[in-house]
């Protein structure tokens, strides 16, 4: 297989250093160049064609999330966010995030640890991602009219591009939506900035989830992350219990985590899988589709990455296969009063 070719795009000297020395140790890439501003990486990505790219938010001349949307816009490439810990760069990393970037990934602290560890898989998965699934399918789906819910809870999965899916997912929701439980493969810093820019663009309530919570009418409930799994207690009244535990089918949060704890209610659940890399959440949606839930999967043609709503359709688990921007529509049809009267007539 030719090596993952990579561009480091930050203006730290010494932080490229370390990328480069990390990167380096594995075999599947190669560094083929260095920029210390986005006016600088202009000219080098003409030079080197990488296939993937690191990038700083923070920068001299042109920040990166100016870069970023010039990029998407004028020569879509996959972009890994290595952004710091600091407030302001974790909300625009999830901005970043929402115009494409295909994963974010902090510098190295004392609270988060060695994260260089993690930079070479990350490069390598999104050197394959589909980055210009985000221009093809950016339509806006209609808003839901009189929404009536008919009880039943939504548990939505996502990774790798799921910024942006579940923005769209949920772009079309009422003030009055069902109560829904999102797991998303994020580092915990992160996942709060992202749950407050979805809470400030949103008209329904959207929180990180606390263990005990009752999630109810209007409210998505995101799982925190860090050491936790989040599990749905009981579906009416829709309670999350967040528990501790290694990572499941690779990651912590885990998507089979979530899905599995609703086997006891999934007759009366909605559950969907969207974009993302690895098999996080199929199996777990199969079992729901197994114990009679209502289950929906991401496409080919709208995920970033074909990889979890694949692994779902393939075993047999996803009862619809949907665009990502009919997918939110989809969910309030099936929780809609409506859809449960027409069923049992």
């Amino acid at each position: 297989m030719p090596k993952v070719k990579v561009l480091i795009v930050d203006d730290s000297s010494v932080m490229r250093r370390l990328i480069r020395q990390a990167l380096s140790k594995d075999t599947r890439l190669e560094v083929v160049g260095e920029a210390n501003d986005p006016i600088e990486a202009r000219s080098v990505i003409k030079v080197c064609n990488p296939d993937v790219l690191i990038l700083d938010i923070e920068m001299p001349r042109m920040s990166g999330l100016e870069f970023l949307e010039l990029l998407m816009r004028l020569r879509p490439m996959p972009v890994v966010m290595f952004s710091s810990l600091a407030r302001s760069s974790r909300d625009a990393t999830i901005k970043a995030l929402s115009l494409g970037a295909v994963d974010c990934i902090e510098k190295p602290s004392t609270e988060s640890g060695n994260t260089l560890e993690r930079l070479p898989d990350s490069l390598v998965a999104a050197a394959s991602a589909d980055v210009s699934a985000l221009q093809r399918h950016s339509k806006i789906a209609r808003k839901a009219q009189a929404f009536h819910w008919n009880g039943r809870p939504v548990l939505i999965g996502a990774s790798t591009g799921g910024v942006d899916a579940l923005q769209k997912v949920f772009g079309p929701w009422p003030a009055n939506c069902p109560p829904t439980l999102v797991t998303q493969h994020m580092p915990e810093n992160f996942l709060r900035s992202f749950a407050t820019r979805l809470d400030d663009q949103l008209e329904m309530k959207v929180r990180i989830a606390k263990d005990g919570d009752e999630i109810r009418q209007g409210e998505v409930a995101i799982c925190p992350g860090g050491a936790f799994h989040m599990e749905l207690q009981s579906a009416s009244p829709t309670r999350v219990r967040l528990i501790e535990g290694p990572p499941v089918s690779g990651h912590r949060p885990s998507v089979d985590v979530m899905m599995r704890s609703a086997k006891p209610f999934a007759p009366s659940c909605v559950a969907a899988i969207l974009t993302g890399m690895g098999r996080d959440g199929a199996q777990g949606l199969f079992e729901l589709y197994q114990n009679g839930a209502e289950t929906i999967g991401q496409d080919e043609t709208s995920s970033v990455v074909y990889g979890m709503p694949k692994i779902a359709y393939d075993l047999g688990g996803v009862k619809q296969q949907l665009p990502v921007d009919d997918i939110g529509n989809a969910i309030l049809d099936a929780c809609s009063t409506k859809r449960r009267s027409m069923a049992n007539t």
